[in-house]
């Protein structure tokens, strides 16, 4: 995504719409109180998402070092009858967390070593400590070039410094954030996951509609 049409909104409604994004207000309640069409402003907080996805991943340079939290998990309800990884009908997300730091979010296509350890070769530094849970999927970080530190948590959640709560609290934020949506197209789920990503990332709510209207003015004034 290289550019977007000018939006038609005025500057000022664009602000309105912006402001309810950032204070986390769907597109419904925010349609209403600023009365604008209700398919418009779905339409602008698309291209929001779009802009928050596309300046994520430029300013996205750093890799992640010396302690690291990564883990994955599937949004989305289970199935019925059905238990333990994978056993959803939800999309399969992956994220790396530098403690103390930043988190960088993707949607995967599975939770299996060929999927997950390239990812996290790209991302965090060789020699960095890679706190991890137990699935299978992480042996391969045994013998890697990374210090692997595995929570087993059927056994304990935490010790010391061997847990991934960074990254649980994470997770928690983006389901609490996510679920306020009557459901999301599985193929506007990244924008939706970058959302929250950069949500976290940048805590500050006056910071982040700073951010975001100065985006808005670079791809859609």
């Amino acid at each position: 995504m290289t550019s977007m049409r000018k939006s038609r909104l005025s500057y000022s409604k664009q602000n309105q719409l912006i402001d309810h994004f950032v204070a986390g207000a769907t597109a419904r309640t925010t349609a209403s109180l600023c009365g604008v069409n209700r398919v418009t402003t779905i339409y602008f907080f698309r291209r929001l998402r779009q802009i928050v996805a596309l300046e994520t991943a430029l300013g996205a340079r750093n890799l992640f070092g010396g302690e690291v939290e990564v883990d994955e998990s599937y949004f989305g309800d289970r199935r019925k009858g059905q238990r333990g990884r994978g056993a959803t009908g939800g999309m399969p997300v992956f994220w790396i967390l530098k403690r103390g730091g930043k988190v960088y979010t993707q949607v995967i296509p599975d939770a299996k070593t060929r999927a997950l350890k390239p990812i996290i070769r790209a991302w965090v530094k060789p020699d960095s400590i890679v706190y991890t849970d137990s699935l299978r999927s992480y042996d391969a970080l045994d013998v890697s070039e990374f210090h692997h530190v595995r929570i087993n948590h059927s056994r304990r959640f935490a010790d010391g410094r061997a847990r991934i709560n960074g990254i649980e609290n994470f997770w928690n934020q983006a389901k609490r954030h996510l679920r306020r949506y009557n459901g999301i197209p599985r193929e506007h789920f990244g924008l939706f996951l970058k959302e929250c990503e950069w949500r976290f990332n940048n805590s500050n709510p006056n910071a982040r509609k700073k951010q975001l209207k100065q985006w808005v003015a670079k791809h859609l004034r």
